[in-house]
């Protein structure tokens, strides 16, 4: 019998999401924590970009390595500039959604609340959904060899 014909479960698509959630929840803590410091200095837009970025500078290696298991590929140049690609991408997603949520859902619905709980409501929102943005830009891109750079450098120079 072949066993290599066998599928395999999906136990380690779930480990690396279940992976990732970990060192995400670092990230978010990190995010979530700098944030209400930078309140402190900027308003609620701007505090939330700089959080994420805190966040996403103190993630890579942790991502690298536990997330994705990526820690010996040889190509850390490379999975720096496409996470950093991935996480512009996942910013955007958590300000707007941030911004939003705060504009539309948390002040005209909830204005008993204090605003600091409807920011951070807010920004919770917003880390959800570019939490999403991040693992599956990540797993598709990132730590993934897509063979793009191998065919930019053999492209003949003109």
């Amino acid at each position: 019998m072949n066993v290599s014909s066998i599928q395999q479960p999906k136990y380690k698509v779930s480990r690396s999401f279940f992976s990732f959630f970990l060192t995400a929840l670092l990230g978010a803590s990190v995010n979530f924590l700098s944030q209400i410091f930078y309140r402190n200095y900027f308003e609620f837009g701007t505090s939330v970009f700089l959080g994420y970025l805190t966040a996403t500078v103190v993630s890579f290696i942790p991502t690298k390595r536990f997330a994705f298991s990526a820690g010996k590929t040889g190509n850390t140049g490379r999975e720096a500039i496409k996470f950093f690609i991935i996480a512009l991408v996942a910013l955007a997603v958590q300000v707007g959604v941030s911004k939003f949520t705060l504009s539309y859902i948390a002040n005209p619905f909830f204005p008993n609340l204090s605003p600091f709980a409807r920011e951070k409501a807010s920004h919770v929102v917003g880390m959800g959904l570019s939490f999403m943005a991040n693992y599956f830009g990540h797993k598709l891109l990132t730590f993934r060899s897509t063979g793009m750079y191998d065919r930019i450098r053999s492209r003949p120079v003109k």
